[in-house]
């Protein structure tokens, strides 16, 4: 401790302790940190055996095009001469993991395949969205065009 026998003191001791404060808590984010960077492959080991064992059921679409791959590819043929319980376990597994992957990885791409096929010509003809038009110049720069001249 430091002794403390002006006013000026007492304002240069609470600096150092909020300096000090301030070091501590930064050292604590750092070590917070570094702990999630540490459990980062248990967090993923975790999520991977959750994908392994749930099946994702927000599009029955999707589910019902994977269920399908997955019992002709798998089932019928890679399995075709495997015994009655590889044909049920294994396509358990990939069936619940790949209604998972299908679902993030490839979500956006597939929906724009769809669209793109149900999508005509006309409509790109009525609502032209073509980078040219937005790099015109505005109105204001043509007016100011115009009265220099």
């Amino acid at each position: 401790m430091s002794s403390i026998r002006t006013y000026e003191d007492l304002e240069a001791e609470e600096k150092r302790l909020h300096a000090l404060l301030y070091s501590h808590k930064a050292n604590i984010k750092d070590s917070f940190s570094a702990v999630k960077t540490g459990l980062n492959p248990f967090k993923q080991a975790a999520d991977t055996a959750k994908r392994l064992f749930s099946r994702d059921k927000s599009n029955p679409m999707m589910k019902f095009g994977v269920d399908l791959g997955v019992d002709v590819l798998i089932r019928r043929l890679l399995l075709a001469r495997a015994g009655w319980f590889t044909k049920v376990i294994v396509p358990f597994f990939v069936r619940n993991y790949s209604s998972h992957f299908v679902n993030e990885f490839k979500k956006s791409e597939i929906v724009q395949k769809i669209v793109g096929f149900f999508k005509s010509d006309k409509d790109e003809m009525k609502f032209p969205h073509d980078a040219s038009m937005q790099s015109q110049t505005p109105p204001t720069e043509i007016k100011t065009r115009f009265k220099t001249i």
